[in-house]
Protein backbone atom coordinates (compact mmCIF):
# COMPACT_ATOMS: atom_id res chain seq x y z
CA UNK A 1 0.00 0.00 0.00
CA UNK A 2 1.34 3.45 -0.89
CA UNK A 3 0.47 6.77 0.68
CA UNK A 4 0.71 10.13 -1.03
CA UNK A 5 2.69 12.73 0.89
CA UNK A 6 0.75 15.87 1.85
CA UNK A 7 1.23 18.79 -0.52
CA UNK A 8 2.53 21.05 2.26
CA UNK A 9 5.21 18.51 3.20
CA UNK A 10 6.29 18.14 -0.42
CA UNK A 11 6.48 21.92 -0.77
CA UNK A 12 8.72 22.17 2.30
CA UNK A 13 10.96 19.42 0.97
CA UNK A 14 11.20 21.08 -2.45
CA UNK A 15 12.01 24.47 -0.93
CA UNK A 16 14.70 22.91 1.25
CA UNK A 17 16.16 21.15 -1.78
CA UNK A 18 16.17 24.42 -3.68
CA UNK A 19 18.08 26.14 -0.88
CA UNK A 20 20.60 23.29 -0.78
CA UNK A 21 21.14 23.33 -4.54
CA UNK A 22 21.29 27.12 -4.83
CA UNK A 23 23.80 27.58 -2.06
CA UNK A 24 24.15 30.66 0.10
CA UNK A 25 24.67 33.10 -2.79
CA UNK A 26 21.62 31.93 -4.73
CA UNK A 27 19.46 32.06 -1.62
CA UNK A 28 20.62 35.59 -0.81
CA UNK A 29 19.90 36.75 -4.38
CA UNK A 30 16.40 35.31 -4.32
CA UNK A 31 15.73 36.83 -0.89
CA UNK A 32 16.81 40.25 -2.22
CA UNK A 33 14.50 39.88 -5.23
CA UNK A 34 11.59 38.91 -2.98
CA UNK A 35 12.20 42.05 -0.88
CA UNK A 36 12.31 44.20 -4.02
CA UNK A 37 9.07 42.68 -5.27
CA UNK A 38 7.19 42.96 -1.95
CA UNK A 39 8.19 46.58 -1.38
CA UNK A 40 7.40 47.48 -5.00
CA UNK A 41 3.90 46.05 -4.75
CA UNK A 42 3.43 47.93 -1.47
CA UNK A 43 4.37 51.17 -3.24
CA UNK A 44 2.12 50.31 -6.19
CA UNK A 45 -0.99 49.72 -4.05
CA UNK A 46 -0.28 52.82 -1.95
CA UNK A 47 0.22 55.04 -5.00
CA UNK A 48 -2.85 53.62 -6.71
CA UNK A 49 -5.03 54.61 -3.76
CA UNK A 50 -3.37 58.02 -3.53
CA UNK A 51 -3.93 58.88 -7.18
CA UNK A 52 -7.48 57.57 -7.18
CA UNK A 53 -8.35 59.66 -4.12
CA UNK A 54 -6.56 62.73 -5.52
CA UNK A 55 -8.41 62.57 -8.83
CA UNK A 56 -11.83 62.40 -7.17
CA UNK A 57 -11.04 65.11 -4.64
CA UNK A 58 -9.58 67.39 -7.34
CA UNK A 59 -12.73 67.17 -9.44
CA UNK A 60 -14.99 67.89 -6.49
CA UNK A 61 -12.88 70.77 -5.18
CA UNK A 62 -12.56 72.35 -8.62
CA UNK A 63 -16.35 72.35 -9.03
CA UNK A 64 -16.74 73.96 -5.59
CA UNK A 65 -14.03 76.52 -6.38
CA UNK A 66 -15.64 77.59 -9.64
CA UNK A 67 -19.07 77.96 -8.03
CA UNK A 68 -17.81 79.91 -5.00
CA UNK A 69 -18.46 83.63 -4.74
CA UNK A 70 -15.10 84.47 -3.18
CA UNK A 71 -11.95 83.24 -1.46
CA UNK A 72 -13.55 83.00 1.97
CA UNK A 73 -16.25 80.70 0.66
CA UNK A 74 -13.63 78.47 -0.97
CA UNK A 75 -11.60 78.41 2.23
CA UNK A 76 -14.56 77.20 4.27
CA UNK A 77 -15.44 74.53 1.71
CA UNK A 78 -11.87 73.31 1.22
CA UNK A 79 -11.72 71.33 4.47
CA UNK A 80 -13.85 68.53 3.04
CA UNK A 81 -11.52 68.08 0.04
CA UNK A 82 -8.22 67.63 1.91
CA UNK A 83 -6.89 64.67 -0.19
CA UNK A 84 -6.86 67.00 -3.17
CA UNK A 85 -3.47 68.44 -4.21
CA UNK A 86 -5.38 71.49 -5.45
CA UNK A 87 -6.42 72.26 -1.87
CA UNK A 88 -2.77 72.36 -0.79
CA UNK A 89 -1.98 74.79 -3.64
CA UNK A 90 -4.99 76.88 -2.63
CA UNK A 91 -3.73 77.02 0.97
CA UNK A 92 -0.35 78.33 -0.18
CA UNK A 93 -2.00 81.05 -2.24
CA UNK A 94 -4.57 82.00 0.37
CA UNK A 95 -1.92 82.44 3.05
CA UNK A 96 0.04 84.80 0.76
CA UNK A 97 -3.12 86.79 0.05
CA UNK A 98 -3.82 87.07 3.76
CA UNK A 99 -0.31 88.43 4.38
CA UNK A 100 -0.64 91.06 1.66
CA UNK A 101 -4.19 92.09 2.57
CA UNK A 102 -3.29 92.30 6.26
CA UNK A 103 -0.35 94.58 5.47
CA UNK A 104 -1.93 96.91 2.90
CA UNK A 105 -5.61 96.00 2.66
CA UNK A 106 -5.40 94.65 -0.88
CA UNK A 107 -3.43 92.41 -3.22
CA UNK A 108 -0.32 94.39 -4.10
CA UNK A 109 2.28 91.88 -5.35
CA UNK A 110 1.01 89.48 -8.01
CA UNK A 111 4.53 88.16 -8.64
CA UNK A 112 4.94 87.06 -5.02
CA UNK A 113 1.58 85.29 -5.21
CA UNK A 114 2.62 83.51 -8.41
CA UNK A 115 5.86 82.32 -6.78
CA UNK A 116 3.96 81.09 -3.72
CA UNK A 117 1.54 79.13 -5.87
CA UNK A 118 4.46 77.59 -7.75
CA UNK A 119 6.03 76.55 -4.46
CA UNK A 120 2.76 74.85 -3.55
CA UNK A 121 2.70 73.02 -6.87
CA UNK A 122 6.31 71.90 -6.44
CA UNK A 123 5.67 70.63 -2.93
CA UNK A 124 2.66 68.60 -4.00
CA UNK A 125 4.55 67.12 -6.94
CA UNK A 126 7.36 66.10 -4.58
CA UNK A 127 4.82 64.29 -2.40
CA UNK A 128 3.32 62.49 -5.39
CA UNK A 129 6.77 61.46 -6.64
CA UNK A 130 7.81 60.00 -3.28
CA UNK A 131 8.96 56.35 -3.62
CA UNK A 132 8.71 56.53 -7.42
CA UNK A 133 12.49 56.16 -7.53
CA UNK A 134 12.07 52.76 -5.86
CA UNK A 135 9.91 51.55 -8.74
CA UNK A 136 12.46 52.83 -11.24
CA UNK A 137 15.29 51.12 -9.35
CA UNK A 138 13.38 47.85 -9.16
CA UNK A 139 12.57 47.94 -12.86
CA UNK A 140 16.17 48.58 -13.90
CA UNK A 141 18.14 46.57 -11.32
CA UNK A 142 16.07 43.45 -10.62
CA UNK A 143 16.72 41.72 -13.98
CA UNK A 144 20.47 42.11 -13.49
CA UNK A 145 20.29 40.78 -9.93
CA UNK A 146 18.31 37.81 -11.22
CA UNK A 147 20.82 37.27 -14.03
CA UNK A 148 23.66 37.38 -11.53
CA UNK A 149 21.92 34.72 -9.44
CA UNK A 150 21.41 32.58 -12.56
CA UNK A 151 25.06 32.86 -13.58
CA UNK A 152 26.24 31.92 -10.10
CA UNK A 153 23.81 28.99 -10.05
CA UNK A 154 25.02 27.71 -13.42
CA UNK A 155 28.63 27.98 -12.28
CA UNK A 156 27.74 26.01 -9.18
CA UNK A 157 25.92 23.39 -11.28
CA UNK A 158 28.96 22.87 -13.52
CA UNK A 159 31.25 22.68 -10.52
CA UNK A 160 29.06 19.93 -9.10
CA UNK A 161 29.11 18.25 -12.50
CA UNK A 162 32.92 18.25 -12.51
CA UNK A 163 33.09 16.83 -9.00
CA UNK A 164 30.72 14.02 -9.91
CA UNK A 165 32.67 13.22 -13.06
CA UNK A 166 29.46 12.82 -15.05
CA UNK A 167 28.46 14.49 -18.32
CA UNK A 168 24.80 13.54 -18.15
CA UNK A 169 22.24 16.29 -18.66
CA UNK A 170 20.17 14.62 -15.97
CA UNK A 171 22.93 15.43 -13.52
CA UNK A 172 23.35 19.11 -14.38
CA UNK A 173 19.74 19.85 -15.43
CA UNK A 174 18.18 20.34 -11.97
CA UNK A 175 20.91 22.77 -10.94
CA UNK A 176 20.52 24.85 -14.10
CA UNK A 177 16.73 24.88 -13.82
CA UNK A 178 16.97 26.11 -10.24
CA UNK A 179 19.47 28.76 -11.32
CA UNK A 180 17.04 30.06 -13.95
CA UNK A 181 14.47 30.70 -11.23
CA UNK A 182 16.52 33.75 -10.22
CA UNK A 183 16.09 35.28 -13.67
CA UNK A 184 12.35 34.61 -13.56
CA UNK A 185 12.11 36.22 -10.12
CA UNK A 186 14.03 39.24 -11.36
CA UNK A 187 11.62 39.68 -14.26
CA UNK A 188 8.63 39.13 -11.95
CA UNK A 189 9.85 42.03 -9.80
CA UNK A 190 10.90 44.30 -12.68
CA UNK A 191 7.98 44.09 -15.10
CA UNK A 192 5.19 45.35 -12.78
CA UNK A 193 7.51 48.04 -11.42
CA UNK A 194 8.25 49.30 -14.94
CA UNK A 195 4.58 49.24 -15.98
CA UNK A 196 3.29 51.12 -12.95
CA UNK A 197 6.22 53.55 -12.98
CA UNK A 198 5.10 54.68 -16.43
CA UNK A 199 1.42 54.74 -15.45
CA UNK A 200 2.04 56.75 -12.30
CA UNK A 201 4.45 59.06 -14.10
CA UNK A 202 1.67 59.95 -16.53
CA UNK A 203 -0.73 60.53 -13.62
CA UNK A 204 1.78 62.84 -11.91
CA UNK A 205 2.27 64.90 -15.08
CA UNK A 206 -1.50 65.10 -15.48
CA UNK A 207 -2.01 66.31 -11.90
CA UNK A 208 0.89 68.76 -12.30
CA UNK A 209 -0.75 70.28 -15.38
CA UNK A 210 -4.04 70.49 -13.50
CA UNK A 211 -2.34 72.34 -10.62
CA UNK A 212 -0.72 74.80 -13.03
CA UNK A 213 -4.10 75.52 -14.61
CA UNK A 214 -5.66 75.92 -11.17
CA UNK A 215 -2.98 78.44 -10.24
CA UNK A 216 -4.13 80.64 -13.13
CA UNK A 217 -7.76 80.37 -12.01
CA UNK A 218 -6.69 81.21 -8.45
CA UNK A 219 -4.87 84.34 -9.66
CA UNK A 220 -7.95 85.48 -11.57
CA UNK A 221 -10.19 85.04 -8.52
CA UNK A 222 -7.65 86.75 -6.28
CA UNK A 223 -7.48 89.81 -8.54
CA UNK A 224 -11.26 90.02 -8.72
CA UNK A 225 -11.62 89.71 -4.95
CA UNK A 226 -8.65 91.68 -3.65
CA UNK A 227 -7.25 93.67 -6.56
CA UNK A 228 -7.37 97.38 -6.95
Amino acid sequence: MTFEAPAAFLLQVNLWEMVQHNGLMGTVVEAILICFSVFSWTVIFSKWQTFRGARKANSRFLRAFRKASGMEAVMMASEQFRPSPLVAVFDFGYEEIERQVKARGKLTNRTALERTLQLGVSEELAKLERNMSWLATTASVSPFIGLFGTVMGIIRAFQDLGQMGSTSLRTVGPGISLALIATAMGLFAAIPAAIFYNIFGHRIREIGARMDDFSLEFLNLAERSFGE
